[in-house]
């Protein structure tokens, strides 16, 4: 069954770019990963320092598999560190 992740981040506006930068490395590293179907990359209109990303994966365990991806979690840290607070992730199923 396919599933869709958030991912919400509140960033310290000066390191937009260096975000920008690392979220598109990560995305073009997602469309390798097996069981990845899309994905795309919001920012709040109310507050543009809140950013949302929207996955959309095969299954729980093909995003599982990726999330503890090492190459992958090395890119999260280094997001991670750009943030006010580390990034909120919540998987969600098609009712």
């Amino acid at each position: 069954m396919a599933i869709r992740v958030l991912i919400e981040r509140k960033i310290v506006p000066e390191n937009q770019p260096s975000l920008n930068s690392l979220l598109m490395k990560l995305r073009g590293k997602a469309l390798l990963a097996k069981g990845y179907i899309s994905g795309e990359t919001l920012r709040s209109l109310d507050d543009p320092t809140e950013y949302l990303v929207i996955s959309t994966w095969n299954s729980l365990n093909d995003w599982k598999r990726w999330e503890s991806d090492k190459e992958r979690q090395e890119i999260q840290n280094q997001i991670d560190s750009l943030l006010r607070a580390p990034s909120l992730h919540r998987v969600f199923i098609y009712d």
